[in-house]
């Protein structure tokens, strides 16, 4: 079920993703399934947790075209991303940023690219776009920024080989997850804890109460299935009510936060993991 590598290949996420699950994973291993044939991860943003299982069947999907564009790549043409990657690299400095963040047009591969190379040199990693759907994050303090780390997008490249991945709205998992064969794991966009949190411009759509509410739902008619599901989402007295309406399992995890734009919010707090399974 979960394949054993060395720590020098093991694949893990080539993009940084603001909350990413990279660093938590070791505090949801005791939380996984001990079996299942086929995983699940509708948002998928960096993939942390799809890289450590490894599963044999995926369907992962994000409502980000862009994002989901890149991982095909990845998967489909690594070699030529590669390439584009390394012209990046050799351009890279302030003007060139500017520039390629404000260039829009290209091919699939083209657009797979530029994300990367503007994940990789913007601040903080963040993804971001304004009202028009454009990236608008500046460009990040980095000595030597590692734009092109040809040896991870390859065994990436590997472990997405086995995986179906397209862009796809949450609730379509509803029409693939029918039985205990089957485990889907959650990462939504957060429910804010406070003023200053409230992320919501990963893509041209907020996530709203409305929307943690049918991801609730979906979580609900999943688990009625026998499927296995998993939810992470923020400490806040909302969503634990939400989930306790359908006799989900809540745990608490510790998790590091940098970006906050009030810095009294940013260190270890509270997330909560959620799940069928207890």
């Amino acid at each position: 079920m979960v394949i054993q590598v060395s720590k020098e290949t093991s694949p893990r996420p080539f993009l940084k993703w603001a909350g990413g699950k990279s660093r938590l994973i070791q505090q949801y291993i005791p939380y996984f399934p001990k079996s299942y044939k086929n995983y699940y991860e509708p948002f998928l943003g960096g993939g942390a947790v799809f890289f450590y299982l490894q599963p044999s069947a995926a369907i992962l999907t994000d409502i980000n075209a862009e994002l989901i564009n890149t991982y095909c790549c990845v998967r489909d043409r690594v070699e030529d991303l590669i390439s584009l990657l390394k012209e990046h690299k050799s351009r890279h400095d302030k003007d060139y940023y500017y520039s390629v963040r404000n260039d829009y047009s290209g091919t699939d591969i083209e657009k797979a690219a530029r994300l990367i190379y503007l994940n990789k040199t913007c601040f903080n990693g963040l993804y971001r776009v304004n009202s028009q759907g454009k990236f608008n994050v500046p460009l990040g303090r980095y000595d030597n920024p590692n734009i092109c780390h040809e040896n991870l997008l390859r065994v990436a490249s590997e472990a997405l080989s086995y995986a179906e991945i397209k862009q796809a709205d949450f609730t379509e998992v509803l029409n693939h997850a029918t039985s205990s064969d089957d485990f889907v794991f959650f990462d939504p966009p957060y429910h804010p804890i406070s003023d200053t949190s409230y992320f919501t411009a990963y893509s041209q759509n907020c996530f709203s109460q409305k929307d943690q509410e049918l991801l609730r739902d979906t979580c609900a008619e999943l688990a009625s299935r026998g499927v296995k599901v998993m939810v992470c989402n923020s400490d806040s007295e909302f969503i634990r009510q939400i989930y306790t309406d359908i006799n989900f399992g809540t745990y608490e995890i510790k998790a590091a936060r940098s970006i906050n734009s009030n810095i009294k919010n940013r260190g270890v707090i509270n997330e909560l993991l959620i799940t069928s399974l207890f």
